[in-house]
C-alpha cells in the first residue's frame, strides 16, 4: 500500500534512499540500505542528489525551489533543502503522526478538556501540528530559533497560527524543570532527542548521560490521566526493546509497545529502517 499524500519511497540500495517529496525527487544517504536496488532504472529520476563522500553535498540543488509545500498525512508542511541534507521533514515518523492524531481525537471526545500534548526536540512540527488539528492543547519546543520559526511558519500554512499552540525555543531539560515548579501537566508526550546536541544557552545533551534525567522530569508533567509518551530515536545501539525498556522503567504500569520507524513505498518497494519508537500508554 503506497504512503498517501505527497511522500513515497522509491527505491533503496547501495546505501542510498530514492524518495519523492510531492514533484520532487531526491537522492540521499542511507547506511542501512545494505542491499541491491530493485529499481535501477528510477534513479536517473531524481531531480538532486545528496552525499558525504567529501564533506556533506548537493548535487543539482540548483533546480530545485528554494522550497516547496507537500501534504503529508493531511499536514501541510514546507521543505527545502538543508547543508544536511534535511528537508524539514522526517517521512519515518508519519505513522506516529497518525497514531498521535487518532489518540487525541479519541481523547477529545471524551474529556471535558482538550488533550494536552507536549513535543519536545520538536524540529519543524508535523507531530505537534497532527495533535492541533486532531483537538490537541499543544507545546512545541526545540533548542533551535530556526526550527521553531519554520514550525510557526508550517502551522500558518494549516490554518493553526491560532490555534493556541505554545511555540518555545529553550534546552528540554530547564523547560521541563520549570514546568515542574509550575505544576503544569500534559496528557500525551514525544520526545525525539538527538544522539548529540546544545541548548539554548549552550546546554550539552547527549543521549546515553541524559535521557534517563529527561524521561522523569516527563513522568513528573504528565497528567493524572496520561494517554501516552513516545520516545525514538536515530542512534545508534538504542534498540525498540531499549526503549521500551526505559519506558517500563520510568512510567512503569501501563500498555507497552516498540518497533522500528521505517519509510513505505508502494508495492514491492522494500521497507527501510529509519530509527526506533518506544510507547507507553496510560492505563
Amino acid at each position: 500500500m503506497q504512503i498517501q499524500d505527497d511522500y513515497e519511497l522509491l527505491d533503496s540500495g547501495n546505501g542510498q534512499k530514492l524518495e519523492r517529496f510531492g514533484s520532487v525527487i531526491l537522492a540521499r544517504p542511507c547506511a542501512q540500505a545494505v542491499w541491491e536496488p530493485r529499481r535501477p532504472e528510477l534513479w536517473d529520476s531524481a531531480n538532486a542528489t545528496f552525499d558525504r563522500k567529501d564533506g556533506m553535498n548537493w548535487h543539482g540543488r540548483e533546480r530545485l525551489p528554494e522550497e516547496w509545500v507537500v501534504t503529508a498525512r493531511g499536514v501541510r508542511m514546507c521543505l527545502s533543502t538543508t547543508d544536511f541534507g534535511h528537508l524539514g521533514i522526517f517521512p519515518e515518523t508519519l505513522d506516529l503522526w497518525e497514531w498521535i492524531a487518532a489518540e487525541v481525537k479519541d481523547a477529545a471526545g471524551k474529556r471535558e478538556q482538550a488533550p494536552r500534548f507536549l513535543n519536545l526536540f520538536a524540529y519543524s512540527g508535523g507531530a505537534t501540528l497532527a495533535a492541533a488539528k486532531a483537538g490537541a492543547e499543544c507545546c512545541h519546543l526545540d533548542a533551535s530559533k530556526g526550527m521553531v520559526e519554520w514550525a510557526r511558519g508550517n502551522a500558518a500554512l494549516n490554518g493553526l497560527e491560532d490555534a493556541g499552540i505554545r511555540f518555545i525555543v529553550d534546552d528540554v531539560g530547564a523547560f521541563l524543570k520549570r514546568e515542574v515548579r509550575r505544576g503544569r501537566k500534559y496528557d500525551g508526550v514525544l520526545l525525539d532527542p538527538p544522539s548529540f546536541g546544545r541548548g539554548k544557552r549552550g546546554e550539552l545533551f547527549k543521549v546515553e548521560k541524559n535521557v534517563q534525567e529527561t524521561l522523569e522530569l516527563v513522568r513528573q508533567v504528565m497528567s493524572d490521566t496520561p494517554l501516552f509518551v513516545i520516545l525514538t530515536s536515530h542512534t545508534p545501539g538504542f534498540s525498540p526493546i531499549v526503549l521500551r525498556n526505559l519506558l517500563e522503567q520510568t512510567f512503569g504500569r501501563g500498555e507497552l509497545s516498540c518497533g522500528e520507524m521505517l519509510l513505505r513505498g508502494g508495492e514491492g518497494v522494500l521497507d527501510l529502517p529509519s530509527g526506533t519508537w518506544g510507547r507507553w500508554e496510560g492505563e
